[in-house]
């Protein structure tokens, strides 16, 4: 092992480990932006690349910041306090309906808004939903934090690695959701099967707490939200790109926030997550490094180039495997490298199952889980590490084949 694949090893350790520690609530960016310095001025990547590399994702960091203004501005309009009234009214008391209804709304969230959404803003609303009722909490959060990773396969826009691999597909935004929802719908069901038998103890009795209805529906950010679903969709059409669909969405509610001084501009922009977006240019650059002096050889050498059966197993296990060694965003980067500009589609396909799905086994698995940790900490909750992994052990396995093989279906169809 060179020099070279050792420091810019080193350098990917130190950026991941300052993101999940954040040592006095330092954001990500103080160490991935030096570090991502550091491989330029030792030459471990080529200046040129690494400007091939930020243009390339530019794009998505643009999205990224307005799907992520745009949920904060649904929350401060009600949409997720609504939501969690909605869930307590719809279960009757029943914590086997709950943890469903909260499956589907983690889905749906998880899916349009992204992660983030769901771990940030839906998990401290199911968490309170389900202590009003007086019903075993946990069921439900750890439901929050399973969907945010294996339900963020249905939509280019769900999940910043689908951002990333989705101009390489070559698909359109339908084609790409075409693709994924029998695999999200087939993951889903097989984590709702498991949570079910998993939490049993804790899905007995009924709650006779009556819930409280105290928030309007927030019509104007829903029907914000359902045309920007919508918009997503027929924007291929006329050559709209996804970021711009969602910084219309985003403009919208915020004109209407300060309109009615419901929020701060400069909320706006801290909301939007500038310096987010500059630790993923950062770890962009010190991945690059990685690919190129220590993990790229190997993974050409395993990765298989067709898209049967087996060879998708195989993809989407190792992107699994990957996602919960180094973080499913680097993985993601480091796989795209190595799969070059034009992969088969199939294969990023599940490359992109195994670092949603896959994250599920651990902690390091992504930066939602760890966020997810942080919400419930601030909640006074801390989760059972062995918990988690013996949940893991279960639904990772078992929706990662699930999901595959849909995926393969799906393929052989088209």
């Amino acid at each position: 092992m060179t020099w070279a694949a050792i420091g810019s090893f080193v350098l990917l350790v130190v950026v991941l480990a300052f993101a999940m520690l954040r040592p006095r609530g330092l954001p990500e960016a103080v160490a991935a932006v030096p570090a991502a310095c550091i491989v330029l001025a030792l030459g471990l990547v080529p200046p040129a690349a690494a400007g091939r590399r930020a243009l390339e994702i530019l794009p998505t960091l643009g999205f990224l910041a307005a799907i992520l203004l745009l949920s904060y501005l649904a929350s401060v309009d009600g949409v997720f306090t609504w939501l969690g009234e909605r869930l307590a009214t719809a279960c009757h008391g029943k914590p086997k309906r709950l943890l469903v209804l909260t499956f589907a709304a983690a889905s749906g969230v998880t899916a349009i808004l992204s992660l983030d959404a769901t771990v940030v803003l839906l998990t401290p609303v199911v968490f309170a939903t389900a202590t009003s009722l007086r019903l075993p909490a946990k069921p439900h959060v750890y439901a929050c934090t399973h969907l945010a990773n294996s339900a963020s396969t249905l939509l280019p826009v769900s999940n910043l690695t689908n951002l990333l691999a989705f101009s390489a597909l070559g698909l359109t935004f339908a084609g790409f959701t075409a693709l994924m929802a029998l695999p999200w719908l087939v993951s889903i069901g097989i984590e709702l099967v498991v949570f079910l038998r998993f939490f049993a103890a804790d899905l007995t009795g009924r709650s006779t707490t009556v819930p409280r209805t105290a928030t309007r529906t927030p019509r104007f950010a829903l029907t914000v939200l359902a045309l920007t679903l919508v918009g997503f969709g027929l924007g291929p059409l006329i050559q709209l790109e996804p970021v711009w669909i969602a910084a219309m969405a985003a403009a919208i509610l915020a004109i209407r926030a300060l309109a009615t001084r419901t929020v701060r501009p400069l909320s706006l922009v801290t909301e939007a997550s500038p310096l987010l977006c500059l630790f993923v240019l950062g770890l962009a650059v010190v991945v690059e490094a990685v690919s190129e002096h220590l993990l790229g050889g190997v993974l050409r050498a395993i990765l298989p180039n067709s898209a049967g059966l087996t060879e998708l197993l195989l993809t989407a296990v190792i992107a699994a495997v990957l996602a919960n060694l180094v973080n499913n965003l680097p993985a993601t980067l480091i796989l795209l490298s190595v799969l070059g500009q034009h992969p088969e589609p199939g294969l990023l396909l599940a490359v992109l199952l195994g670092v949603n799905i896959g994250p599920n086994a651990t902690y390091l698995g992504s930066l939602a889980t760890l966020l997810w940790r942080r919400v419930l900490a601030g909640a006074g909750v801390t989760p059972a590490l062995r918990e988690f992994l013996r949940l893991g052990a279960w639904t990772v396995p078992l929706s990662l084949v699930g999901a595959v093989l849909a995926l393969w279906c799906g393929l052989a169809l088209t």
